[in-house]
């Protein structure tokens, strides 16, 4: 298996038999066999997350689909991609015939739209949209106590899927100043990962070695893609 980073919070993970690109929104992609079916995904609405270049893949990619939160208003879509896409809303599964099979399993975000657990062909990927523990010292302790609250109740969720993610993409965002790296933690301590990538940090790549000079990444520091650059690829 083969991720890159592309921007902010999408990459592009590449399989035997299949493609599957997150939240793309800008930024160069690798290049990518024609022939090879492609995945599509968009997590929630915001111009962060979701561009109307996605629909420019399809001219060099026809085997395409795209699999879009149910937040984003179906006159985003053009008309002649109606048959090429896919809506969910939070706790619904979709299986999907490509690559030889592919299972969906949406969460519902924190913020907007949903989180996506695929599974295919033996492998699993988390991409966590903006589902996080959105802290913020500005914020009552009221409405952060029940961002906790609604936060850990989809971790619960994603912890009974039974499956442990061969790779998971959690925001990383600094703007919550001392909570910046809570989210990723909690998702670590409950539902674990055999590798994290880090998303949604704002070009502040330093950010990671934050988290890991920090005591309580101890058990999951070697776990955690350094990355340092735009386009940067891992194989795992």
């Amino acid at each position: 298996m083969k991720i890159t980073y592309i921007h902010h919070s999408s990459f592009l993970v590449e399989l035997k038999r299949l493609y599957l690109l997150f939240d793309y929104m800008k930024g160069p992609l690798p290049d990518l066999l024609p022939d090879k079916e492609l995945l599509v995904f968009v997590s929630h609405r915001h111009e962060d997350h979701f561009s109307q270049i996605i629909w420019t893949l399809a001219d060099k990619h026809p085997k395409i689909r795209y699999i879009l939160s149910d937040d984003i208003w179906q006159n985003r879509v053009p008309e002649k991609y109606f048959c090429q896409t896919e809506y969910m809303d939070p706790g619904s599964t979709l299986s999907l015939s490509e690559g030889g099979g592919v299972r969906i399993t949406a969460f519902r975000s924190t913020d907007e739209g949903i989180a996506f657990l695929v599974e295919h062909d033996g492998h699993v990927l988390y991409h966590a949209g903006d589902l996080n523990n959105w802290r913020w010292s500005g914020e009552t302790k009221a409405w952060n106590n029940n961002m906790n609250a609604n936060y850990h109740r989809e971790l619960e969720n994603i912890r009974q899927c039974g499956v442990l993610p061969d790779a998971a993409m959690l925001p990383l965002d600094g703007r919550q100043e001392e909570w910046f790296y809570l989210g990723l933690h909690e998702f670590m301590e409950t539902v674990g990962a055999k590798m994290v990538f880090p998303m949604h940090f704002w070009e502040d790549y330093g950010i990671i070695d934050r988290l890991k000079s920090l005591p309580c990444s101890e058990s999951y520091r070697n776990k955690i893609a350094e990355i340092r650059q735009e386009g940067q690829s891992f194989l795992i």
